[in-house]
């Protein structure tokens, strides 16, 4: 049997609204469909991944989706061009290597509320405003190196929680309030307010 190496990975970093985060995008998927959102290491068990991008003494948070990872680095490094080439280089060796992105056991064990999928308990608001998100925030948001997530809805608040550049961006709430929140008002009657859940 001949065995074959583990496929070329190539690694391509992308700008976020977020001066703090850089989106680093891979050409194969790491979590398709998903996404997860490590702010600090204390909770980072779910994802090796994430574990070993922890140990760069310049990352603050890490968080992974289908085929990116959008890194925020701490206030004291000067300059993301300082550490592209290095965490571009682990990435790739990271992956070529077929090491684990995130271990889907750990992940039910540390399982947060906040989700998009609808449920079958789900009111008829509440599947609406998660298709919504689904359907027209999540590209969008992605695309910019963060997700956003549905948390409650309560007489007409919906709560979200932003994650990966979304977290602690300065356009984040701009993009919450005039984009998301006036969105949902047109296609969502019952919607009144969209507020932002701080992790």
């Amino acid at each position: 049997m001949i065995k074959t190496g583990n496929a070329i990975v190539s690694i391509y970093t992308e700008m976020t609204p977020n001066p703090e985060t850089m989106k680093f995008v891979a050409n194969k998927l790491l979590y398709p469909g998903k996404s997860i959102d490590f702010q600090d290491e204390t909770n980072a068990a779910p994802s090796p991944l994430a574990k070993e991008l922890f140990s760069f003494p310049f990352i603050k948070s890490v968080f992974i989706a289908s085929n990116f990872v959008t890194l925020t680095k701490t206030n004291d490094t000067e300059d993301w061009q300082d550490v592209i080439p290095t965490i571009k280089q682990f990435l790739k060796d990271y992956l070529e290597n077929g090491g684990v992105v995130v271990n889907e056991e750990e992940v039910a064990k540390h399982k947060h509320e906040a989700s998009n999928i609808v449920g079958a308990d789900d009111d008829d608001v509440v599947k609406r405003v998660k298709e919504l998100l689904e359907n027209y925030v999540k590209p969008a948001v992605e695309m910019d190196g963060g997700a956003i997530q549905f948390r409650s809805y309560n007489d007409g608040v919906v709560n979200l929680m932003l994650q990966g550049s979304c977290s602690g961006c300065p356009s984040s709430m701009v993009t919450l309030k005039a984009g998301i929140e006036g969105m949902m008002k047109r296609m969502i009657p019952e919607v009144k307010e969209v507020v932002a859940e701080a992790e």
